[in-house]
């Protein structure tokens, strides 16, 4: 346990102020003084995902926990309104909730109340878009038929409702009913939402162990000259890779501790470490470092959309 943690604190502060020298040393032969790559990368992403996890249930549980404070206070309010009235009716009931909704509206002060309208009429009008935007790309599909006639008849059951829209009953037509119902539930119900997020990022940290080695391979490919094997671009991979995910697990710390940092900064920061770390392990000049950097962002760009649109695609059909 001892020889783990002296190894690890080797491994990082190394890792983290002389980007490229880990790497380089452990591909040297000085793989004693340091945690095995992969098995860093695998801990560093694990410990992520669970911060990413409590930002997420943290942000869950203020939301809920000032929604509550906030009904709390408005029914304390009526109900000490109510007591004091003798022989309530149903008419003066109406009067004393009306009277405290109108009350903490007034208690908002014009340049928020402002605020608070402009809001909803941007929510409203995003919406709007939004809706038009699904009415567009679903015209003429069957999918869309579906999403419409699902919506409508949430409870008939999908061979029946095949039947109503005149449609066979294939494992195709079953499967896109069936996906028709997942939209509708994403779309109305905020949990869905949420569990299709988590769900994609379950098979996101699984799909990163295939987009790495894939992402190596072009990184071997442009610096084929060097006297370097598909291993120890690997290595290289893994402990850049790494960095990235200790930055973004220090963004979301102190967005959970209410610092409200800017992800651009963090951006920045693991860019300029990547451009050091791939001088200072390929032992190439500024501007060819530059141009090969350049050209692997956009690479790692467009692999990645690729892979993330699968990754919707496949979780959709999941979920």
């Amino acid at each position: 346990m001892f020889n783990f943690d002296a190894k690890f604190w080797k491994t990082i502060i190394p890792l983290l102020i002389k980007p490229g020298e880990v790497s380089k040393n452990y591909i040297a032969g000085k793989r004693q003084r340091y945690t095995n790559p992969f098995r860093f990368y695998l801990t560093v992403s694990i410990i992520f995902f669970l911060i990413l996890g409590l930002s997420k249930n943290l942000d869950k549980f203020k939301e809920l926990k000032n929604g509550s404070r906030k009904q709390e206070s408005s029914l304390l309010t009526i109900n000490n309104n109510i007591k004091n009235k003798k022989d309530i009716n149903i008419d003066s009931l109406k009067n004393v909730v009306n009277k405290e909704l109108k009350d903490s509206w007034l208690l908002i002060d014009s340049l928020k109340r402002k605020e608070i309208v402009e809001k909803v009429a941007e929510e409203a009008k995003d919406s709007t878009k939004s809706s038009s935007a699904n009415n567009i790309n679903l015209d003429g599909l069957k999918v869309g038929k579906f999403v419409n006639y699902q919506k409508k008849h949430p409870k008939v059951k999908i061979d029946d409702a095949l039947d109503s829209l005149k449609e066979k009953k294939t494992f195709f037509n079953r499967f896109l009913y069936n996906r028709a119902k997942a939209i509708n539930s994403f779309i109305d119900k905020k949990e869905s939402q949420e569990q299709f997020v988590n769900q994609l990022l379950s098979y996101g940290s699984i799909a990163l162990f295939v987009f790495l080695p894939l992402f190596t391979l072009f990184l071997k490919l442009f610096y084929i000259r060097r006297k370097y094997t598909y291993v120890d671009h690997l290595i290289f991979v893994f402990h850049t890779q790494t960095v990235f995910f200790m930055l973004l697990s220090i963004y979301f710390l102190l967005d959970i501790f209410g610092l409200k940092p800017q992800i651009w900064i963090f951006t920045i920061l693991f860019l300029l470490y990547l451009f050091i770390a791939m001088r200072q392990f390929y032992k190439q000049g500024y501007f060819k470092t530059f141009i090969k950097f350049s050209f692997l962002n956009i690479f790692y760009f467009i692999i990645s959309s690729i892979g993330i649109s699968i990754l919707l695609l496949i979780s959709f059909a999941l979920f």
